[in-house]
Protein backbone atom coordinates (compact mmCIF):
# COMPACT_ATOMS: atom_id res chain seq x y z
CA UNK A 1 0.00 0.00 0.00
CA UNK A 2 1.29 3.51 -1.06
CA UNK A 3 1.44 6.29 1.32
CA UNK A 4 -0.96 8.22 -0.46
CA UNK A 5 -3.43 5.45 1.21
CA UNK A 6 -2.33 6.33 4.92
CA UNK A 7 -4.23 9.22 7.22
CA UNK A 8 -1.48 12.02 6.86
CA UNK A 9 -1.63 14.64 10.16
CA UNK A 10 -3.25 17.85 9.74
CA UNK A 11 -4.87 17.09 6.08
CA UNK A 12 -8.76 17.43 7.92
CA UNK A 13 -9.85 19.05 11.25
CA UNK A 14 -10.06 16.81 13.61
CA UNK A 15 -13.09 15.02 15.30
CA UNK A 16 -16.35 15.90 13.98
CA UNK A 17 -15.41 19.10 12.04
CA UNK A 18 -13.63 16.46 9.29
CA UNK A 19 -16.62 15.27 8.22
CA UNK A 20 -19.66 17.83 9.70
CA UNK A 21 -22.43 16.88 7.42
CA UNK A 22 -25.53 14.95 8.64
CA UNK A 23 -26.40 13.30 5.36
CA UNK A 24 -24.36 12.44 2.53
CA UNK A 25 -26.86 13.16 -0.42
CA UNK A 26 -23.92 14.45 -3.33
CA UNK A 27 -20.08 15.17 -3.46
CA UNK A 28 -21.23 18.92 -4.62
CA UNK A 29 -19.90 21.09 -2.50
CA UNK A 30 -17.87 18.68 -0.44
CA UNK A 31 -14.12 20.09 0.47
CA UNK A 32 -11.40 17.98 -0.34
CA UNK A 33 -10.05 17.02 3.06
CA UNK A 34 -13.73 16.15 3.48
CA UNK A 35 -13.94 13.45 0.77
CA UNK A 36 -10.35 12.54 1.97
CA UNK A 37 -11.41 11.87 5.12
CA UNK A 38 -13.89 9.38 4.01
CA UNK A 39 -11.44 7.96 1.87
CA UNK A 40 -8.65 7.32 4.39
CA UNK A 41 -11.87 6.00 6.91
CA UNK A 42 -12.31 3.06 4.57
CA UNK A 43 -9.02 2.03 4.44
CA UNK A 44 -9.77 0.17 7.68
CA UNK A 45 -12.54 -1.42 6.90
CA UNK A 46 -10.67 -3.11 3.56
CA UNK A 47 -8.18 -4.72 5.31
CA UNK A 48 -11.26 -6.15 7.58
CA UNK A 49 -12.94 -7.20 4.59
CA UNK A 50 -10.14 -8.89 3.49
CA UNK A 51 -9.37 -10.92 6.72
CA UNK A 52 -11.49 -14.53 7.30
CA UNK A 53 -13.67 -12.64 10.14
CA UNK A 54 -15.33 -10.16 8.59
CA UNK A 55 -17.61 -8.25 11.08
CA UNK A 56 -17.03 -5.56 13.38
CA UNK A 57 -19.74 -4.52 16.44
CA UNK A 58 -19.47 -1.13 15.92
CA UNK A 59 -23.08 -0.49 14.71
CA UNK A 60 -24.22 -3.21 16.86
CA UNK A 61 -28.09 -2.14 17.78
CA UNK A 62 -28.34 -0.22 14.97
CA UNK A 63 -31.24 -0.41 12.53
CA UNK A 64 -30.48 0.45 9.09
CA UNK A 65 -33.23 0.49 5.94
CA UNK A 66 -32.25 0.43 2.51
CA UNK A 67 -35.15 1.95 1.15
CA UNK A 68 -34.68 1.22 -3.07
CA UNK A 69 -37.50 2.58 -5.05
CA UNK A 70 -35.03 1.47 -8.83
CA UNK A 71 -33.99 -1.85 -9.14
CA UNK A 72 -30.21 -2.10 -8.19
CA UNK A 73 -29.03 -5.43 -7.27
CA UNK A 74 -25.19 -4.78 -7.18
CA UNK A 75 -25.60 -1.62 -5.22
CA UNK A 76 -27.93 -3.02 -3.02
CA UNK A 77 -26.04 -5.96 -2.26
CA UNK A 78 -23.09 -3.46 -1.69
CA UNK A 79 -25.14 -1.68 1.18
CA UNK A 80 -26.30 -4.64 2.35
CA UNK A 81 -22.90 -6.43 3.08
CA UNK A 82 -21.58 -3.41 4.80
CA UNK A 83 -24.22 -2.97 7.53
CA UNK A 84 -24.14 -6.10 8.44
CA UNK A 85 -20.70 -6.22 8.47
CA UNK A 86 -20.82 -3.51 10.86
CA UNK A 87 -22.78 -4.99 13.44
CA UNK A 88 -26.42 -3.37 12.24
CA UNK A 89 -29.79 -4.99 11.71
CA UNK A 90 -30.15 -4.40 8.02
CA UNK A 91 -33.73 -4.34 6.48
CA UNK A 92 -33.95 -3.78 2.70
CA UNK A 93 -37.36 -2.10 1.34
CA UNK A 94 -38.34 -2.52 -2.51
CA UNK A 95 -40.35 -0.53 -3.88
CA UNK A 96 -42.05 -3.00 -5.75
CA UNK A 97 -43.50 -4.65 -2.51
CA UNK A 98 -44.22 -0.68 -1.12
CA UNK A 99 -47.32 1.18 -0.30
CA UNK A 100 -45.34 3.56 -2.99
CA UNK A 101 -47.06 1.36 -5.62
CA UNK A 102 -50.57 2.02 -3.96
CA UNK A 103 -50.41 5.63 -4.30
CA UNK A 104 -48.50 6.61 -1.35
CA UNK A 105 -46.49 9.85 -1.61
CA UNK A 106 -42.92 10.33 -1.49
CA UNK A 107 -43.08 12.55 1.66
CA UNK A 108 -46.10 9.61 3.27
CA UNK A 109 -43.30 7.01 2.72
CA UNK A 110 -40.69 9.62 4.46
CA UNK A 111 -42.52 10.03 7.40
CA UNK A 112 -43.35 6.40 7.31
CA UNK A 113 -39.54 5.68 7.53
CA UNK A 114 -39.27 8.19 10.04
CA UNK A 115 -41.52 6.92 12.99
CA UNK A 116 -39.65 3.26 12.93
CA UNK A 117 -36.77 5.22 14.08
CA UNK A 118 -34.37 3.98 11.96
CA UNK A 119 -30.66 5.17 12.57
CA UNK A 120 -29.83 5.55 9.39
CA UNK A 121 -31.44 5.54 5.67
CA UNK A 122 -30.33 4.31 2.65
CA UNK A 123 -32.20 5.60 -0.47
CA UNK A 124 -32.28 4.98 -4.19
CA UNK A 125 -35.07 6.69 -6.40
CA UNK A 126 -35.12 7.28 -10.00
CA UNK A 127 -36.03 11.27 -9.62
CA UNK A 128 -33.56 13.35 -8.99
CA UNK A 129 -33.52 15.46 -5.54
CA UNK A 130 -36.03 12.62 -4.13
CA UNK A 131 -32.76 11.77 -1.63
CA UNK A 132 -32.61 15.51 -0.15
CA UNK A 133 -36.62 15.46 -0.31
CA UNK A 134 -36.63 12.52 2.17
CA UNK A 135 -33.52 14.06 4.04
CA UNK A 136 -35.48 16.80 4.66
CA UNK A 137 -38.71 15.19 6.29
CA UNK A 138 -36.01 12.10 8.46
CA UNK A 139 -34.20 12.61 11.55
CA UNK A 140 -31.59 10.51 10.95
CA UNK A 141 -28.88 10.27 8.68
CA UNK A 142 -29.34 9.74 4.88
CA UNK A 143 -27.51 8.48 2.66
CA UNK A 144 -28.12 8.37 -1.05
CA UNK A 145 -27.27 5.39 -3.19
CA UNK A 146 -28.28 7.04 -6.23
CA UNK A 147 -31.14 9.51 -7.47
CA UNK A 148 -32.07 10.17 -11.01
CA UNK A 149 -29.59 11.76 -13.34
CA UNK A 150 -28.32 13.69 -9.93
CA UNK A 151 -25.56 11.97 -7.85
CA UNK A 152 -24.84 8.65 -7.06
CA UNK A 153 -21.83 10.00 -3.70
CA UNK A 154 -20.81 6.69 -2.71
CA UNK A 155 -19.92 5.45 -6.21
CA UNK A 156 -17.30 8.74 -6.85
CA UNK A 157 -15.66 7.87 -3.58
CA UNK A 158 -15.12 3.96 -4.41
CA UNK A 159 -13.53 5.13 -7.45
CA UNK A 160 -11.73 7.83 -6.38
CA UNK A 161 -10.42 4.75 -3.44
CA UNK A 162 -9.94 2.80 -6.22
CA UNK A 163 -7.52 5.15 -8.15
CA UNK A 164 -5.47 6.45 -5.35
CA UNK A 165 -4.56 2.89 -4.27
CA UNK A 166 -3.47 2.97 -7.87
CA UNK A 167 -2.39 5.53 -8.71
CA UNK A 168 -1.67 7.57 -5.78
CA UNK A 169 -1.46 11.61 -5.69
CA UNK A 170 -4.56 13.09 -7.62
CA UNK A 171 -3.13 16.19 -8.79
CA UNK A 172 -0.59 14.08 -10.82
CA UNK A 173 -3.51 12.08 -12.65
CA UNK A 174 -5.45 12.64 -16.19
CA UNK A 175 -8.64 10.81 -15.99
CA UNK A 176 -10.86 10.63 -19.03
CA UNK A 177 -14.81 9.48 -18.63
CA UNK A 178 -15.91 8.45 -21.70
CA UNK A 179 -19.96 7.37 -22.44
CA UNK A 180 -23.32 8.34 -21.90
CA UNK A 181 -22.09 11.84 -19.63
CA UNK A 182 -26.20 13.12 -20.13
CA UNK A 183 -27.97 10.37 -18.22
CA UNK A 184 -24.77 9.45 -15.94
CA UNK A 185 -25.26 10.48 -12.18
CA UNK A 186 -22.03 8.53 -11.41
CA UNK A 187 -20.22 10.52 -14.26
CA UNK A 188 -21.22 13.68 -12.20
CA UNK A 189 -20.31 12.29 -8.64
CA UNK A 190 -16.92 11.53 -10.65
CA UNK A 191 -16.40 14.79 -11.61
CA UNK A 192 -17.36 16.61 -8.42
CA UNK A 193 -14.85 13.95 -6.29
CA UNK A 194 -12.41 14.13 -8.68
CA UNK A 195 -11.75 18.10 -9.61
CA UNK A 196 -12.26 19.13 -6.02
CA UNK A 197 -9.31 16.21 -5.20
CA UNK A 198 -6.99 18.21 -8.14
CA UNK A 199 -7.11 15.60 -10.90
CA UNK A 200 -7.58 16.98 -14.55
CA UNK A 201 -11.06 15.14 -15.83
CA UNK A 202 -11.91 15.04 -19.27
CA UNK A 203 -15.19 13.63 -20.75
CA UNK A 204 -15.99 12.10 -23.94
CA UNK A 205 -19.53 11.28 -25.63
CA UNK A 206 -21.17 12.00 -28.78
CA UNK A 207 -22.75 15.38 -29.16
CA UNK A 208 -26.02 14.39 -28.04
CA UNK A 209 -24.80 12.43 -25.29
CA UNK A 210 -22.73 15.57 -24.23
CA UNK A 211 -24.40 18.24 -21.31
CA UNK A 212 -24.15 21.88 -22.29
CA UNK A 213 -21.94 23.96 -21.12
CA UNK A 214 -19.90 20.90 -18.75
CA UNK A 215 -16.89 22.98 -19.17
CA UNK A 216 -18.59 24.59 -15.71
CA UNK A 217 -18.01 21.29 -13.75
CA UNK A 218 -13.94 22.39 -14.66
CA UNK A 219 -13.90 19.34 -17.03
CA UNK A 220 -12.16 19.35 -20.72
CA UNK A 221 -14.76 17.82 -23.51
CA UNK A 222 -14.24 15.83 -25.92
CA UNK A 223 -16.18 14.16 -29.17
CA UNK A 224 -12.84 12.36 -29.90
CA UNK A 225 -12.62 9.51 -28.07
CA UNK A 226 -9.02 8.70 -29.30
CA UNK A 227 -7.72 12.42 -28.81
CA UNK A 228 -9.27 12.35 -25.03
CA UNK A 229 -7.35 9.04 -24.34
CA UNK A 230 -4.18 10.04 -25.01
CA UNK A 231 -1.75 10.16 -22.07
CA UNK A 232 -4.48 9.41 -20.25
CA UNK A 233 -3.54 8.18 -16.67
CA UNK A 234 -7.29 6.37 -15.48
CA UNK A 235 -9.99 5.67 -18.38
CA UNK A 236 -13.73 5.18 -17.16
CA UNK A 237 -15.96 3.84 -19.27
CA UNK A 238 -20.14 4.48 -18.88
CA UNK A 239 -22.90 2.81 -19.44
CA UNK A 240 -25.07 3.55 -22.10
CA UNK A 241 -28.83 3.92 -20.16
CA UNK A 242 -30.72 3.30 -22.66
CA UNK A 243 -33.91 3.31 -19.69
CA UNK A 244 -33.10 6.75 -19.37
CA UNK A 245 -33.15 8.07 -22.46
CA UNK A 246 -35.94 9.29 -24.40
CA UNK A 247 -35.29 9.23 -28.45
CA UNK A 248 -32.88 8.65 -30.86
CA UNK A 249 -29.33 9.43 -29.14
CA UNK A 250 -26.89 7.02 -30.92
CA UNK A 251 -27.27 5.85 -34.82
CA UNK A 252 -26.96 2.06 -33.22
CA UNK A 253 -24.81 0.48 -30.90
CA UNK A 254 -22.36 -1.23 -33.65
CA UNK A 255 -21.45 2.54 -34.98
CA UNK A 256 -21.26 3.91 -31.16
CA UNK A 257 -18.82 0.52 -30.42
CA UNK A 258 -16.85 1.70 -33.50
CA UNK A 259 -16.58 5.48 -32.16
CA UNK A 260 -16.69 5.44 -28.58
CA UNK A 261 -16.13 1.48 -27.29
CA UNK A 262 -12.80 0.71 -25.31
CA UNK A 263 -10.68 -1.90 -27.56
CA UNK A 264 -7.36 -2.95 -26.51
CA UNK A 265 -5.97 -1.07 -30.02
CA UNK A 266 -8.23 2.08 -28.38
CA UNK A 267 -6.49 1.66 -25.47
CA UNK A 268 -2.93 1.83 -26.41
CA UNK A 269 -3.47 5.37 -27.19
CA UNK A 270 -3.55 6.25 -23.36
CA UNK A 271 -0.49 5.59 -21.11
CA UNK A 272 1.36 2.23 -21.16
CA UNK A 273 -0.50 1.43 -17.28
CA UNK A 274 -3.39 3.00 -17.81
CA UNK A 275 -6.20 1.93 -15.37
CA UNK A 276 -9.42 0.96 -16.86
CA UNK A 277 -12.65 1.21 -15.04
CA UNK A 278 -16.32 0.82 -15.61
CA UNK A 279 -18.73 0.98 -12.82
CA UNK A 280 -21.10 -1.82 -13.94
CA UNK A 281 -23.28 -3.50 -15.67
CA UNK A 282 -21.05 -3.31 -18.75
CA UNK A 283 -22.45 -4.04 -22.22
CA UNK A 284 -19.90 -6.04 -23.12
CA UNK A 285 -18.68 -5.53 -26.90
CA UNK A 286 -20.83 -1.89 -27.24
CA UNK A 287 -18.63 0.33 -24.27
CA UNK A 288 -16.29 -1.75 -23.26
CA UNK A 289 -14.67 -5.26 -25.26
CA UNK A 290 -14.13 -8.49 -22.77
CA UNK A 291 -10.63 -8.01 -23.07
CA UNK A 292 -10.05 -5.11 -22.10
CA UNK A 293 -12.78 -5.54 -19.26
CA UNK A 294 -10.36 -8.63 -18.77
CA UNK A 295 -7.50 -7.49 -18.71
CA UNK A 296 -5.10 -8.60 -15.90
CA UNK A 297 -3.10 -5.99 -14.59
CA UNK A 298 -5.08 -2.91 -15.95
CA UNK A 299 -8.75 -3.47 -14.97
CA UNK A 300 -9.71 -2.42 -11.42
CA UNK A 301 -13.59 -3.56 -12.07
CA UNK A 302 -13.49 -5.79 -9.58
CA UNK A 303 -11.47 -3.88 -7.60
CA UNK A 304 -14.44 -1.21 -7.78
CA UNK A 305 -16.78 -3.75 -6.36
CA UNK A 306 -14.47 -4.70 -3.52
CA UNK A 307 -13.71 -0.50 -2.36
CA UNK A 308 -17.59 -0.27 -3.02
CA UNK A 309 -17.95 -2.57 0.27
CA UNK A 310 -15.46 -0.46 2.16
CA UNK A 311 -16.72 2.62 1.34
CA UNK A 312 -20.29 2.20 2.58
CA UNK A 313 -18.96 0.89 6.02
CA UNK A 314 -17.31 4.17 5.81
CA UNK A 315 -20.00 6.25 5.17
CA UNK A 316 -22.22 4.53 7.62
CA UNK A 317 -19.52 4.26 10.59
CA UNK A 318 -18.69 8.32 10.22
CA UNK A 319 -22.84 9.12 9.67
CA UNK A 320 -24.06 7.70 12.51
CA UNK A 321 -21.23 8.66 14.87
CA UNK A 322 -23.16 11.59 16.58
CA UNK A 323 -26.17 9.33 16.97
CA UNK A 324 -23.65 6.70 18.94
CA UNK A 325 -21.73 9.48 21.13
CA UNK A 326 -18.37 8.59 19.67
CA UNK A 327 -15.95 11.33 21.37
CA UNK A 328 -15.28 14.06 19.53
CA UNK A 329 -18.86 13.35 17.49
CA UNK A 330 -21.57 14.14 20.24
Amino acid sequence: MTSANQPAAGRYPAGSAAFPHRDLTGLAGLAPWEILFLLDEAEQWVELNRQPHKRADRLAGLTIINAFFENSTRTLLSFEIAGKRLGADVVNMHAAQSSVKKGETLIDTAMTLNAMRADAIVIRHASSGAVRLIADKVDCPVLNAGDGQHEHPTQGLLDALTIRRAKGDFGKLTVTICGDILHSRVARSNIHCLTTLGADVRVCAPPALMPAGIEAMKVTPFHDFDAALDGADVVMMLRLQQERMSGQFIPSPREYRHLYGLTLERLAKAKPDALVMHPGPMNRGIEIDSTVADLAGRSAITTQVEMGVAIRMACLDVLTRRSRGVEGWA
